[in-house]
């Protein structure tokens, strides 16, 4: 449709002005999700929040959108409320409001920065020679019973004696994850497992169970070592890609870069 008014005769201009009317209502539908004492909650903004929650894992569904529609309903409702009543004068409200923005701005400053520093090769490297080094250059393909109380660990392993099989044994574990599999926790390095756990294990010798519990974390052990094998140690580009993914994850190496981006601009600040 032509809508310059140096070429609309005053016909087609009502004709489109009473077009617009008709279509207005639909329009309105399209591009809000309600429209709440007047005033519309765009549906751009809706679908920001379900992709957001898909992302996270949820599926999207007719009951997620309408979920989401609620949830910005009543916000917007208190929202109104609380403008009707002034509260965003009080000084209070300013200075959360103020810490909240400060805060939300400062965590976009830091993934700004995450995006734009991934971990160099060295940093990558340094992590890899760490993770060989921490396999030991062995692999162990373990067993283990977990059990709540000693007592109950004790009764397992005089079983054992007795000639009990300990793949039986393992149906009551509390490790769900291995009980099925008669307490199989697959080939994986020391490393893997927590201390006490771990250096139960590479005592053991080979076919072998542990004498007496293994208390940890998590309650009490009865590791049985069926094989040992030499470490295999993807190179260093095939582990690339991944220990890179796990570093810009990790809590602890955000933290370390954040406190360098911050000791930067530390260091160029005029603070008087």
């Amino acid at each position: 449709m032509n809508c310059s008014p140096r070429s609309t005769s005053g016909l087609v201009a009502l004709f489109s002005f009473t077009a617009l009317l008709a279509i207005g209502p639909s329009l309105a539908v399209a591009q809000n999700v309600a429209v709440v004492n007047n005033k519309p909650i765009p549906k751009a903004k809706a679908d920001a929040i379900v992709a957001q929650l898909t992302k996270q894992g949820q599926q999207d569904s007719p009951e997620l959108q309408n979920a989401v529609r609620e949830d910005l309903v009543r916000r917007e409702i208190l929202m109104q409320e609380a403008d009707k009543k002034g509260l965003a004068a009080d000084p209070d409200v300013q200075a959360q409001l103020d810490r909240a923005r400060q805060q939300v701005l400062i965590g976009a400053l830091a993934q700004d920065y995450f995006k734009a520093n991934p971990p160099t090769d060295a940093d990558v490297h340094q992590q890899y020679d760490l993770l060989v080094r921490e396999t030991g250059g062995k692999e162990y393909r373990a067993r283990h019973i977990l059990v709540e109380k000693e007592a109950d660990a004790k009764a397992i392993i005089a079983k054992l004696k007795a000639g009990g099989k300990f793949e039986d044994l393992a149906k009551q574990s509390k490790d769900p994850g291995s009980a099925a599999n008669g307490g199989d926790l697959d080939w994986a390095p020391a490393s893997t497992y927590v201390k006490e756990f771990s250096e139960a294990l590479v005592k053991l010798p080979k076919g072998q169970y542990t004498q007496v519990p293994v208390k940890t974390q998590f309650g009490y052990h009865v590791i049985r070592l069926d094989d040992v094998r030499d470490a295999k140690v993807p190179s260093f580009e095939e582990a690339k890609p991944q220990i890179a993914g796990a570093m810009m994850s990790n809590q602890q190496w955000q933290q370390a870069k954040f406190e360098q981006m911050l000791k930067d601009l530390r260091d160029k600040a005029k603070v008087e």
